[in-house]
């Protein structure tokens, strides 16, 4: 080979490296940074409102949180306020390379030492559900009975289980701590025994493994007004076809309303859709 054939040979070979490095740096950049969202919610029969959401986006990540109130004389609704401000004020501090348990975890604790100093008297607690979502990585936590899914394909896939007295002693049926008869007596049972607001307040649930998304897949949070108040099937009814999140949110919220359920509850929805 010539030196000139080979200067040739070099300049095609520089070429193709060239290419693939742009195909993979094109390829590795596709991460969710822009997102869809709907939210609605619904009074129901009661006299106060006592759910309440919010969503934040930096540069370190989107975050959604839906928090559902328990109380009397407002206490409900100054806790699922406080629970959602103080949830945005935290990830207004947090930073990319801070680990999401360990923000979670100390957020929670914030949420429920500030719910405790605004209603020292015990008159009010929440459940609370959070999403954080970080280069295409859905990390998420849940204290109480505010339920977070993920919408593929067709499916609705629950992430989370909740901290109701159904949900322990199932758990504890299944690690053969109570005899089959006492938790046949207990699965109907579906009173809080952990949420935030409370001075024995436990640790939180939240994620073994984040889940990766994929393109058109909704992260769906729900107040349990709204996912007892209609069935699971027919919320995925409503989250298919090619309508904005914002339109599935209130045509969800829309059902509850023309149910047929006696007593209606609250009932919350959050929607988040990321695309690159």
């Amino acid at each position: 080979m010539s030196l000139e054939e080979g200067v040739i040979l070099a300049i095609y070979l520089l070429i193709l490296v060239l290419i693939a490095v742009r195909f993979l740096v094109k390829e590795k950049g596709k991460v969710i940074r822009r997102f869809r969202t709907g939210k609605a919610m619904t009074i129901g029969d009661r006299q106060v409102q006592e759910d309440d959401y919010g969503i934040c986006q930096s540069a370190d990540g989107f975050m959604a949180v839906l928090a559902d109130g328990m109380g009397k004389n407002y206490g409900g609704k100054i806790s699922s306020r406080t629970a959602v401000d103080t949830m945005k004020d935290m990830f207004a501090s947090y930073h990319s390379h801070e680990n999401p348990a360990y923000f979670f975890k100390k957020a929670f604790h914030r949420v429920n030492a500030q719910i405790l100093e605004k209603l020292n008297d015990g008159r009010g607690g929440a459940s609370m559900g959070v999403i954080l979502v970080r280069d295409n990585y859905l990390y998420y936590a849940v204290a109480g009975n505010v339920k977070i899914a993920v919408y593929r394909q067709n499916s609705l896939v629950p992430l989370t289980a909740g901290h109701t007295i159904d949900v322990l002693v199932e758990e504890r049926y299944m690690k053969g701590r109570i005899t089959k008869e006492d938790a046949l007596k207990m699965l109907e049972n579906r009173r809080l025994y952990n949420y935030l607001g409370q001075d024995g307040f436990q640790e939180i649930e939240f994620f073994d493994t984040p889940v990766l998304l994929k393109e058109k897949d909704i992260v769906v949070l729900m107040s349990d007004g709204l996912y007892e108040g209609m069935s699971w099937k027919q919320i995925e009814e409503l989250l298919s076809g090619k309508k904005k999140c914002q339109q599935k949110a209130y045509e969800i919220i829309e059902a509850i309303n023309a149910g047929n359920k006696e007593e209606k509850d609250n009932a919350s929805i959050v929607l988040v859709e990321g695309f690159t």
